[in-house]
This record gives structure tokens, C-alpha cells and sequence, in this order.
């Protein structure tokens, strides 16, 4: 993608406007090129009409070196706070200057080009390295340490918030949003257009639910009976348009929880009672019945269903328009219809999430003892417990996982003409 000339994607007065040091006027001109929390070029020609000339040096004017970095700083707000991450609402400080270096003296006609590049970046602190040039000379250069600070929530005139919910700075609330008395909404969130959050609801710092999504509403049991129940969502997580997602039942713990930096695609349902993990991916349409519970780094794929009580496991793939009826297998993959099928380990996912060869070995042997012994599963459980070269912290979990499981798991494997449909996909 061509990334220059996008001057006119950027409102550069309001984005200075929260630099909290920066000078009265603008220091640069225009925006050249602009990679989003990468890097931005941007121009400034010196007139002798600058506001900083008149009475300094006269007759010999030269830009202030403490105006250079002032420039470069205004030119790291736009990479810091358009397109990085930052909160719509953040404000931005200059919090030091290191390895600064003036090389040569900027004097009326000159063209500087302002190139500045993101560096480390974890809030509320971003470095960035800053350089200028004229005529592809370098003039100035500094190593920039910015700080970050949320700023005040903001609230689309729109939406109704009640006055007693709990807004973190730096959350932004869409147009025609509904926010209930008992919801807690961390910092730096972004709620979408027409959302709905209602309930005894929390959700953690930086995540971002998308418009028509309906979070934290009574659950869909004919149980319930209007107790104070909850829902807890962590933070860093992704909720997609039109996801629902019910608090909890008291007979069910009274707690629908959620965990951390999660992927739920567009039109999830997360019933009441249901324990997610963290890093999981949730594809378009995917349904969670009550009472699900659902392991770290698991991936439930398109329109798939898994039924009430029913667990998946770890690094567990469900494949896409599969009906989970039993437990899904952590680190395996299980794809299908009434009944699913086992397809084996997941050995994919594992070696993307960084898994060692001798760890995927160990599971690979666990699993031929499940799968490919003609023992039942009480005897390859025995034998892979029995097997001191298969010992790992993994494999403890896989064993622990099928001996816990209530209503049994899922170890039917395909017949050859469904792994070559599957194949086919």
C-alpha cells in the first residue's frame, strides 16, 4: 500500500492539541509518509517570517536548536497517537531527550524532512528515534522518551451511561450505546456503536468490543430468576459485531468468566456459566452452550457448536461446523458433525505457539496410545502413565484431562473417506 501523501487523513491540529508541551504554533508543515506505529516523514520549509526569528540573532537568524526538538516532537505525537494503539482520548508529554546531536545550523530556506521512527514502545512509555535532515544532510538527531497517559473517558452524547457505572480513562463510548448502574469498564477500552452492556459486568483494561454487540444480559435459562450473577471479561480482548455473551446463573456458580487478549469473531454466543480462558480464537458464529468451559490457546472455528457441561482442552482446534457433544481433546484436532472425530495432534498449532520437538513427540506418542493401540482408554491411560519416556508437564494435563472428563471425550477417529474430505477443505 502507498503510504504517502495521507496529509489529508490526518487532523494534525487535533491530534498537537494533546501534546501537553508543545509550542504555540505548528513546527512542521505537512505529512509525507505515514506507516502506523512504524514511522512518519514529515516536511517544514523555514521562512524568515517564523515566529521564533524576530530578536534572536539578528541579522544572522538560526532556528533554536530547543525549537528542533520541539518539531520532532510533534511530528512523534502524530506516529504515537494516530494509528499505535493509543487511546482516542491520551495525551502525550515529553519526558526526556537522549543522544541528542545538532549538527548543523537551520537558517531561513531551508527544506527539513522530519523522520521519526517508533522504537520500544510499552505504556505509558514510547521511545522513538528522531532525525532531520536538509538537502539529505542530517542536521539534528535524538533518541525521544514520550509518555502516554489516557486522558479523560469519553462519552458519545448518544449513548446512555448510567451515572453509577465505572468508566476507565481513556474508553471511548460509541453513538447509541447503553451502559448499566452494576457495569465496570477498564482503561483505554473502545465500545462500538449501539453496543449494550448491562448487569453485574466488568471488563478489563484495553479491550475493544465492536458495534451491536450485547455483553453482560440476563442468561437465556428458564432457571433464572433475576439473582445477581456476573460477568467478567479480562483484558486486552477483541469482541467482534453482534457477539452475546450472557452473565452467569447461580446454579452455575453465578460467574461467566472470561480471560485474557481473546479473538471472538462476529456473531459468537458465550452462554451463561462458561469459563474461557486466554488467547483463545472464537470463529464467526461459533455457539457455547451453558456451562462450557474452554482452555488457553484454543481455537473453536466457524459456526461451530460445543453442547452444555462440555470442555475443550488447551491448544485444542475445533474444526470449522463441528457439534462438540463430548470433551474436545487438549492439543488435538476434532472436526465434524454427530458424532466429531478425533484427526489427531495438532502438531500445526503447537509449533506456531512454540512448543518444543521433544514436547510434540511426547504428545505424539500419548496420542498413538489413545488412538492407535487397541487398548480402552483406562489401559492407554495406564500405559502412557506407565511410560517414563513420556513424563512431560503436557502430557500429566492430557491424562488429567480425559480422567476429569464428566461426560467423556471425544476419541472416535475418521473413517478414510472423512480425513480425505477433510483433506480436501
Amino acid at each position: 500500500m502507498d503510504t504517502r501523501n495521507l496529509s489529508v487523513s490526518i487532523d494534525s491540529p487535533a491530534l498537537l492539541e494533546r501534546v501537553s508541551c508543545r509550542f504555540p504554533s505548528f513546527l512542521f508543515d505537512a505529512i509525507a509518509e505515514h506507516e502506523p506505529g512504524v514511522r512518519v516523514v514529515a516536511h517544514k520549509t523555514v521562512t524568515v517570517n517564523e515566529d521564533f526569528f524576530p530578536g534572536h540573532f539578528p541579522g544572522a537568524p538560526v532556528m533554536p536548536a530547543v525549537l528542533m526538538i520541539e518539531a520532532l516532537t510533534q511530528v512523534a505525537a502524530i506516529l504515537v497517537l494516530e494509528g499505535g494503539g493509543a487511546a482516542a482520548t491520551s495525551r502525550m508529554f515529553l519526558r526526556g531527550v537522549d543522544n541528542a546531536k545538532f549538527r548543523r545550523q537551520v537558517v531561513p530556506g531551508d527544506r527539513i524532512t522530519f523522520d521519526v521512527r517508533l522504537g520500544r514502545c510499552r505504556r505509558p512509555l514510547a521511545k522513538v528515534r528522531a532525525t532531520a535532515h536538509v538537502d539529505g544532510q542530517t542536521v539534528a538527531e535524538a533518541d525521544l522518551l514520550l509518555a502516554i497517559v489516557p486522558g479523560a473517558a469519553s462519552v458519545d452524547p448518544t449513548a446512555r451511561v448510567h451515572p453509577a457505572a465505572q468508566i476507565g480513562e481513556g474508553t471511548t463510548i460509541g453513538p447509541h450505546c447503553t451502559i448499566g448502574a452494576d457495569v465496570t469498564i477498564g482503561k483505554r477500552c473502545s465500545i462500538g456503536a449501539s453496543c449494550v452492556i448491562e448487569g453485574w459486568t466488568e471488563i478489563g483494561d484495553d479491550t475493544r468490543i465492536f458495534p451491536m454487540a450485547s455483553i453482560g444480559l440476563a442468561p437465556q435459562d428458564l432457571k433464572y430468576k433475576g439473582e445477581r450473577t456476573r460477568l467478567v471479561i479480562g483484558k486486552r480482548n477483541t469482541l467482534r459485531e453482534f457477539v452475546t455473551i450472557n452473565r452467569g446463573t447461580v446454579g452455575g456458580g453465578g460467574e461467566t468468566r472470561i480471560g485474557d487478549q481473546n479473538l471472538i469473531m462476529a456473531y459468537v454466543h458465550v452462554a451463561h456459566d462458561c469459563q474461557i480462558g486466554s488467547r483463545t480464537i472464537f470463529g464467526p458464529g461459533a455457539t457455547l452452550g451453558g456451562h462450557v468451559g474452554v482452555g488457553d490457546f484454543a481455537t473453536i472455528s466457524a459456526y461451530s457448536g460445543v453442547h452444555q457441561f462440555c470442555r475443550v482442552g488447551r491448544h485444542a482446534f475445533i474444526g470449522g461446523y463441528s457439534v462438540v457433544t463430548k470433551d474436545a481433546l487438549p492439543f488435538g484436532k476434532t472436526v465434524g458433525n454427530r458424532p466429531a472425530r478425533i484427526f489427531g495432534l495438532n502438531t500445526v498449532g503447537l509449533v506456531r505457539r512454540g512448543f518444543s520437538q521433544e514436547t510434540i513427540r511426547q504428545l505424539r506418542r500419548a496420542y498413538r496410545y489413545l488412538l492407535s493401540s487397541k487398548l480402552n482408554t483406562s489401559g492407554a491411560l495406564v500405559k502412557i502413565e506407565q511410560d517414563g519416556a513420556i513424563s512431560s508437564p503436557e502430557v500429566k494435563y492430557l491424562v488429567d484431562f480425559i480422567r476429569t472428563a464428566e461426560r467423556g471425550v471425544i476419541l472416535r477417529r475418521p473413517t478414510r473417506r472423512t480425513e480425505e474430505l477433510v483433506a480436501e477443505e
